[in-house]
């Protein structure tokens, strides 16, 4: 089966443009004209000056960009993982220890991997994550079973639960001594210290298309009624490998969930504060197979490979973009959300996604546009592309963007916050966590407590 074609949305709404130049109109009179020599060479040297002035400046901020050492994606790049990790333990010095794989609570991909390297001579035991996401008490219990087997290398494979405890097992095999507190290097709750030597080798094998945990350099795991990070550097996998044909039996509302969050990954960096030309590119591109792409697979995933293929992109992208760049108002609730309610982490993502597009595009018309409107027709310039390539229709306006990401979101059956147990009267505490997450200062606009309330509401 072939793509599905973006259809265009069509609204009653006001179209939203970001505003133009203001042009006269030579029908209207006006003051004498200047003399036909001074004017137009005072208007060569003002743009000479104002041409000189630009050049002067550099258009483009310093940023840097890190991903994992080596990706190697495609259908059927799942059987080159025995390879690779027998390639990566070898150089490591590694090869004679066995290898912990971090699975997900079933046996589906870890005993057939196990199987395999065991036929390419290497050793290994396996750890289960319990359902759900990940959390500081299972991956402390990973690191735990890694000491006792003596474990030198780590593959994670499974959606980002496995990915993220794995990251957590690699990084604390090297730096934690020989009775490792996975505590010294959370953020929030521990003592946040920088990781000082490189990670056990690390493999991470995706079978879900969402998270992009895979090319990330942090850990995001549960802390009692909260999220916290461990992150450094040092966390990048060595080898990433993205296998779509992994993802084929997904079902409907994992791929709903994972989907939407990869396009909340690619959508908020390129909105962001903290672009850059490298992440917009790779977002933009992300966007646009998401928005073609995740109700096919959510529709007909079974059977649909290039579906799945686009998905894993954009998974794949959206991590790239975050690890990058900075998120925005849906992740920074996100955490917050995902430790009051226990709900999965995309779809809190795309309960939320096209409300913080809505609440951030009136900000920015509004508020925004009367003190600093260069910062506001920046920004609403980055959401009409978004609308546009969301809907595949070159004349889509900002708020049928908009309504596309509710349609999507509807469509793959995902339900407001408030079926998962949110009330108005939580809104305060989760406003006032919320607003000081990283993620939250990646935002086009930083938004007031009554805008942030206004997006929960939406979203319930």
């Amino acid at each position: 089966q072939g793509h599905r074609a973006a259809r265009p949305v069509s609204m009653s709404a006001a179209r939203v443009r970001v505003p133009a130049t203001a042009v006269s109109c030579p029908c209207v009179p006006s003051a004498p004209r200047p003399s036909r020599v001074a004017a137009p060479l005072r208007t060569r040297d003002a743009s000479a000056r104002a041409s000189a002035d630009a050049m002067s400046s550099p258009a483009v901020a310093p940023f840097e960009f890190a991903t994992a050492a080596r990706v190697v994606f495609g259908c059927g790049t799942a059987a080159r993982v025995p390879a690779l990790v027998k390639e990566l333990t070898e150089l490591e010095g590694c090869a004679d220890a066995p290898a912990l794989i971090v699975a997900g609570a079933s046996d589906r991909f870890s005993a057939p991997l196990a199987a395999r390297l065991k036929e390419a001579g290497i050793a290994s035991v396996t750890y289960h994550c319990a359902g759900g996401e990940p959390t500081v008490a299972t991956a402390e219990a990973a690191i735990k079973l890694a000491k006792e087997q003596k474990c030198g290398a780590v593959i994670a494979i499974g959606g980002g639960t496995p990915v993220d405890t794995g990251k957590c097992v690699a990084a604390v095999l090297t730096n934690g001594g020989p009775n490792p507190d996975l505590y010294d290097f959370l953020e929030v709750v521990g003592r946040a210290q920088p990781l000082t030597k490189r990670c056990a080798p690390f493999v991470a094998v995706p079978t879900t298309a969402g998270p992009g945990a895979e090319v990330t350099k942090n850990s995001v795991l549960e802390a009692g009624d909260r999220k916290v990070s461990m992150r450094h550097p040092y966390m990048l996998p060595d080898v990433a490998v993205i296998d779509p044909e992994l993802t084929m039996n997904l079902p409907k509302e994992v791929t709903a969930h994972t989907g939407l969050d990869a396009l909340t990954q690619c959508l908020e960096p390129y909105v962001s504060n903290a672009a850059n030309p490298l992440v917009d590119a790779i977002s933009l591109e992300g966007i646009k197979l998401g928005a073609r792409s995740l109700l096919e697979a959510y529709e007909n995933g079974a059977v649909n490979i290039r579906a799945r293929e686009d998905m894993c992109l954009c998974s794949y992208y959206g991590g790239l973009s975050l690890a990058n760049a900075k998120l925005g108002a849906v992740h920074g609730f996100s955490g917050t959300l995902g430790g009051l309610l226990h709900a999965p982490h995309g779809a809190i993502c795309a309960a939320l996604l096209p409300h913080c597009c809505a609440v951030n595009v009136l900000a920015l018309e509004g508020r925004v546009m009367s003190h600093d409107p260069s910062t506001a027709e920046k920004y609403l310039q980055r959401y009409l592309t978004v609308a546009r390539t969301v809907t595949g229709d070159k004349d889509a306006t900002v708020a049928e963007g908009v309504s596309a990401l509710a349609e999507l979101v509807t469509a793959c059956g995902v339900p407001g916050l408030g079926a998962f147990g949110l009330k108005e009267e939580d809104f305060d505490e989760v406003v006032a966590k919320s607003k000081e997450s990283s993620s939250m200062k990646g935002n086009p606009v930083a938004l007031t407590d009554e805008e942030l309330k206004d997006m929960l509401r939406r979203a319930l």
